[in-house]
C-alpha cells in the first residue's frame, strides 16, 4: 500500500459534481440494475464519500454530468456552468481524452482549456480532482497513442500544481497494466479497473483504503501468437472500424444522450456500487 510522509487530512465534502466524457460516465462498468447505464470510478468515489459522511453525521449529494464521446470544448462548454450552478464543494474534471485520440490535436490548447476550467472552479472555493492519462505502452495497437498520453500526464501535473487541484495519478498505477482492467474495446476500463481508480482517487483525497489496490492481479496465461493476432483482428473489426466510421460521419457515441445524474442528489445504500467480482 502506498505511503507518504504527510498524508493530507481528509476534508468533509458535501456536494460532489463529476464532469467529463465516457471515462467519468463509467463505461464499461455496467450497472447491474439499469440497462445501458454504467457505474464507474466517480460513482464509486461518491458512494465512499457518502458512507464516510454518514458516519460523522454530515449530508452528502452527488451529480454526474459526464457524457460519452465529448471533446474537451464540449465538456467545458456544456457542463462547467451547470455544474457550478449546483454549488459543489468538490468537482472532478476529466476531459481531453477524446481529443488525444484524434489524428490531429493541439495539446497546448487542450491543456489551456483544462487549466482555465480548473481555475474557474477554484475561484468558487471548491476543490478540484484531476485525473492523469493511463499508461498504455504495454497494450497492443493502442500503444500508438502512448506518447500523447505521456504529454497529457506531464502537463496535467503542471495544471495541478498551478491551481492547487488534487491529481489522481493513474499513469503509474501499474495494476492497470493488465487487459483484465480494461473492457473489450481497449479504451474504457472494466469494473475492476474502475474500482482500482476509485481507490486511487480516494487515497488522493486523503481517505486511506483498507485493501492494497495497487497490487497487480496474478499473471494470466499468455496468449500465443496466433491467439494474439486473432484478438487484434477482432478488436479492429468490432471496435476500431466502427469508431473510424463515426469520425468520418461526424457522429458521436454520445449524440442525443443526457447526463445520468444531472442534479445533486443523495447517494443512498442502493446507489452504492456492488463489489467487483
Amino acid at each position: 500500500m502506498p505511503t507518504r510522509p504527510d498524508a493530507p487530512q481528509p476534508r468533509v465534502w458535501e456536494r460532489f459534481v463529476a464532469l467529463g466524457d465516457s471515462f467519468t460516465e463509467g463505461l464499461v462498468d455496467a450497472d447491474p440494475v439499469a440497462e445501458d447505464d454504467y457505474v464507474g470510478w466517480a460513482d464509486r468515489v461518491a458512494a465512499a464519500l457518502a458512507a464516510r459522511n454518514a458516519e460523522i453525521g454530515a449530508p452528502f449529494g452527488y451529480a454526474n454530468l459526464a457524457i460519452r464521446g465529448r471533446l474537451i470544448d464540449a465538456v467545458i462548454g456544456e457542463q462547467l456552468e451547470p455544474a457550478l450552478a449546483l454549488r459543489p464543494d468538490l468537482v472532478s474534471i476529466s476531459a481531453g481524452g477524446n481529443d488525444v485520440l484524434r489524428p490531429r490535436v493541439s495539446m497546448p490548447a487542450v491543456m489551456d482549456r483544462l487549466e482555465q476550467a480548473t481555475l474557474r472552479v477554484r475561484e468558487t472555493g471548491a476543490d478540484v480532482l484531476l485525473v492523469t492519462a493511463p499508461d498504455v505502452s504495454w497494450a497492443p495497437l493502442v500503444n500508438r497513442v502512448h506518447p500523447r498520453m505521456v504529454e497529457y500526464t506531464a502537463n496535467l501535473w503542471g495544471v495541478g500544481q498551478r491551481t492547487g487541484a488534487f491529481v489522481v495519478d493513474i499513469f503509474t498505477l501499474h495494476a492497470l497494466n493488465d487487459a483484465r482492467m480494461w473492457g473489450p474495446d481497449r479504451i474504457h476500463f472494466s469494473s475492476q479497473g474502475h474500482t482500482r481508480i476509485a481507490a486511487q482517487a480516494l487515497w488522493t483525497l486523503g481517505l486511506e483504503q483498507d485493501e492494497d489496490w495497487t497490487t497487480p492481479l496474478e499473471a494470466a496465461p499468455p496468449l500465443g501468437r496466433i491467439e494474439s493476432l486473432q484478438a487484434d483482428r477482432e478488436w479492429v473489426a468490432s471496435h476500431l472500424r466502427p469508431w473510424i466510421r463515426r469520425r468520418i460521419r461526424g457522429e458521436s457515441s454520445g449524440d442525443d444522450r443526457v447526463p445520468k445524474r444531472p442534479q445533486v442528489t443523495p447517494v443512498t445504500p442502493m446507489d452504492d456500487p456492488p463489489a467487483t467480482p
